[in-house]
């Protein structure tokens, strides 16, 4: 009797996010605003575009979804943190993740290593200005064996940490843009030998101190990605370059689309290089007034 009787209390259903319910978890972040996809009873994919008012009882419900392959979290996510990182551990055969002001420490995004499925990460604003942070953490992910894409944009880490993400060796999608990287930040990129993949976007023009930084993105640096020879596709932003020194581009055995977005150029200086990469599609616009505006700001120093 006392057996049947701890069977049905097991049974009964447990206030807030101890029942690994997939539907019951859906219901509760249904209502704080996240789309959670439903395949079968299983919660595949789960969406928040302001996922300011998720804490740890949320968290903790999103790790119980254990056939869980898209997750992204957007808007102001302050609550995934050292305390919340690990809460999500149980998602192993988690294929995408997409943040947006996540508040870890470098030491904490050890934590990621558990979704040893993960295809896909993106990172927007991860720490900024948070003391001690400096990206290094992100180097962790070289240990997720099928992670092939990356994003890191809008981060205040500096040329240590891309330094640390140049040990992700089977990265074939990177992109970066708003960090801290100088030209050494570039050379450490460009170590990623097995990309397919890479877009390139402006440094913040000044940290968090005020302090002036130069542009990462110049015509000289273009020269330190002339060696990644399985690169297909190369996007640059938010920069100026000479026609001599995109046609230098030609290097690149294997390239079939060059992406300039945000760079100025003339009818005639794109004719140029077009004339020098025969075999490349070179995709490009005017600036408008506002992108002009706003190229100054980004590289003034």
């Amino acid at each position: 009797m006392r057996i049947a009787s701890l069977l049905l209390l097991l049974a009964l259903p447990i206030p807030g996010f101890l029942q690994a319910d997939d539907a019951a978890v859906a219901e509760t972040l249904r209502a704080l605003g996240g789309e959670v996809t439903l395949t079968e009873g299983t919660a595949t994919k789960v969406v928040f575009r302001d996922c300011s008012k998720l804490g740890d009882a949320e968290f903790r419900g999103i790790g119980q979804l254990r056939g869980l392959k898209v997750l992204t979290l957007y808007g102001q996510c302050h609550g995934l943190t050292d305390a919340t990182l690990p809460h999500l551990a149980p998602l192993t055969a988690l294929e995408e993740l997409s943040t947006d002001g996540i508040r870890v420490s470098d030491a904490g995004l050890k934590a990621l290593t558990a979704l040893v499925s993960l295809k896909s990460a993106a990172f927007f604003h991860t720490s900024f200005g948070m003391p001690g942070f400096d990206g290094t953490g992100f180097g962790a992910l070289r240990a997720l064996p099928k992670l092939e894409r990356l994003t890191v944009a809008g981060i205040s880490m500096g040329d240590a940490g891309f330094a640390a993400l140049a040990e992700i060796e089977q990265l074939r999608d990177f992109s970066t843009w708003h960090t801290y990287q100088t030209a050494e930040g570039n050379r450490s990129i460009a170590r990623l030998k097995n990309l397919r993949s890479l877009r390139l976007g402006q440094r913040l023009p000044r940290h968090v101190d005020g302090a002036p930084a130069p542009p990462s993105l110049t015509d000289a640096s273009l020269r330190d990605f002339l060696g990644l020879s399985d690169l297909e596709t190369l996007t640059l932003m938010e920069g100026r370059f000479t026609p001599e020194a995109l046609a230098a581009l030609k290097a690149l055995p294997h390239l079939k689309k060059l992406n300039l977005q945000v760079a100025p150029l003339t009818p005639e200086q794109l004719d140029r290089v077009k004339a020098a990469l025969p075999g490349v599609a070179v995709e490009w616009k005017p600036l408008t007034d506002e992108e002009a505006k706003k190229l100054e700001l980004y590289l003034k120093q």
